[in-house]
């Protein structure tokens, strides 16, 4: 069986040259923009945010094309922040929460029940209250179990 550290060298040659730059760059230029983008979300969020049974109409009462193409850009931000998310895991960041806030942003059938699934987990519930807390806002009602 191959040891890491082969693995890593055969796919560093592998790969074109600086693309080892870029992918670090990427994953500093994320790690950083979580930090103060993260944080900002959550506590924009309204208290009840995740008690709400009914979604929101995103746009309502907008001419139709501004409305799709609001509805296309705030989809395409969930699906690169959840992306981002899932390379948080193993990447630095905050991938949990960085996945709760692109799932909020999606429209999917079942999002509620997967915040709430995501939610329930004390270490993210707390990690979002005490952001919450450090700016002065209440902290967020907790979801019912999924």
């Amino acid at each position: 069986m191959a040891s890491i550290q082969t693995v890593v060298s055969d796919l560093a040659r592998l790969m074109p040259d600086g693309a080892l730059i870029v992918i670090g760059a990427a994953s500093v230029l994320m790690f950083a923009g979580t930090l103060f983008l993260i944080p900002l979300i959550v506590i924009r969020l309204p208290a009840d945010y995740f008690l709400r049974s009914h979604a929101r109409v995103w746009m309502e009462g907008r001419h139709p094309v501004l409305r799709y193409a609001g509805l296309t850009v705030k989809n395409a931000a969930g699906i690169a922040l959840f992306m981002a998310g899932l390379a948080m895991l193993v990447l630095p960041g905050q991938g949990v929460l960085t996945m709760l806030i692109g799932i909020s942003l999606l429209d999917v059938p079942g999002k509620r029940r997967l915040e709430r699934r995501l939610l329930t987990n004390p270490m993210v519930f707390r990690a979002m209250n005490a952001m919450r807390h450090r700016c002065g806002k209440p902290a967020l009602a907790p979801p019912a179990s999924p």
